[in-house]
């Protein structure tokens, strides 16, 4: 009797084993059910605690959409420039770029179509490069993890932030990039970093820091460069989304991506920093409207 239950209990291992073989096979073949992968996204992208929520539940399905389209309408805006519309040199502005109805213009703010449209005409190759670099490294394992709609909303409040900012601190400058956008989702990475430093950031990771480091301060270089150091027969163009976009991201970015396995809408910080947001854009409002030295 006691063998026949070793032998069945046997035979229910070697099943169980199978079952187990025959699932990791299943998911080494389908893409959107690689665990390896997104392990090594929620290492980079969660802190320990939130883990094992993001595993149990991980697919691609949506696949990151958000960031993939606003990538592509970017660049088709930046090819549709250079190769229809030829500029004498493409690492500056022209012309060509600045009569644009997507461009940030200061005499036609009431076209508000543009404080949102800006962020698809970029000034040269490494400037459009730069943008989409950072924000398909870092925006496609943030939309992997935290989905399109939160990562949208803060990509969106950072190039409104930047353009609104720009209207107020370079009020007669022009305005081009994604670049607000691109450093609300560094900002509100970054400030997850910060707070959970030792959990998301391995030992090697400091190094890929560093080189994000570099390369913001590459876009940086050149944002200061276009402002400040334009040829005579250019157009300086402001640099203020940046700043706006990181701010922009380090408060409501902070808050949506800590809320992974939590209801966004039931988190007062959320609610604190949206007020603190519309506060500031109902003043950028009011000063173009009766302040801006661009009237």
């Amino acid at each position: 009797m006691a063998a026949a239950q070793d032998l069945q209990m046997e035979d229910m291992e070697e099943e169980m084993e199978e079952e187990k073989k025959m699932r990791e096979d299943g998911e080494s073949k389908d893409p959107f059910k690689n665990k390896k992968v997104h392990r090594i996204v929620s290492n980079w992208m969660l802190p320990e605690h939130a883990r094992r929520t993001y595993l149990e539940r991980a697919n691609c399905l949506p696949p990151p959409l958000f960031i993939i389209s606003i990538s592509l309408a970017e660049l088709a805006v930046f090819i549709y420039y250079a190769v229809w519309k030829p500029q004498k040199q493409w690492i500056t502005l022209d012309m060509g770029i600045l009569e644009s109805p997507f461009i940030y213009d200061p005499k036609k703010r009431e076209e508000a179509w543009r404080f949102i449209s800006y962020m698809l005409v970029h000034a040269g190759v490494q400037h459009i490069l730069g943008n989409l670099i950072m924000q398909l490294v870092l925006g496609i394992p943030l939309e992997m993890v935290h989905k399109g709609l939160r990562v949208g909303l803060v990509y969106l409040a950072g190039v409104i932030a930047g353009s609104l900012a720009s209207s107020i601190f370079d009020p007669l400058k022009y305005l081009v990039g994604a670049s607000g956008g691109v450093y609300a989702l560094m900002g509100g990475y970054f400030m997850n970093v910060l707070v959970n430093f030792r959990e998301m950031i391995p030992a090697f990771g400091i190094v890929r820091l560093l080189i994000i480091i570099a390369i913001i301060a590459s876009d940086v270089g050149f944002a200061l460069y276009r402002r400040f150091f334009v040829p005579a027969n250019g157009s300086p163009v402001s640099f203020a989304a940046h700043i706006a976009g990181g701010f922009a991201g380090m408060s409501i970015g902070y808050t949506v991506f800590s809320c992974f396995d939590k209801t966004l809408l039931k988190d007062p910080r959320f609610w604190i920093s949206i007020a603190a947001y519309l506060a500031c854009i109902l003043f950028a409002v009011l000063f173009n409207i009766f302040l801006s030295p661009a009237n």
